[in-house]
């Protein structure tokens, strides 16, 4: 098989081939996330974190429920934790806890 034909997916909506690359199906227009995206967003992620940080309320969002029992009893690791999370989820490198990255904005 080419290179080309590997790197080819299906439209998650009408089912057409499409580039693995492509952020919208060029048939239907339908925007495509990627397959190991989690389906949580950045916005009431890092709005929760903003404002709940030092309880862990953020990370009961993403499923992280150890780690956020441990900061509620922490503090938010004295608001260090939560300050890390917090640029973590900005820049979009937090995880959900399946270790999908949070992508989506809304």
């Amino acid at each position: 098989m080419s290179e080309s034909v590997q790197q080819m997916i299906y439209c998650r909506a009408c089912g057409q081939q499409m580039h693995v690359s492509a952020a919208a199906c060029p048939g239907c227009g339908a925007v495509q996330t990627p397959v190991n995206a989690s389906d949580k967003r950045i916005l009431p992620a890092m709005l929760l974190c903003f404002f709940f940080g030092f309880l862990g309320v953020h990370r009961f969002y993403v499923g992280k429920i150890g780690t956020g029992i441990l900061q509620i009893l922490t503090l938010g690791g004295f608001g260090l934790w939560a300050l890390i999370d917090f640029i973590l989820i900005v820049v979009g490198a937090f995880t959900d806890s399946d270790g999908h990255k949070i992508t989506e904005w809304t």
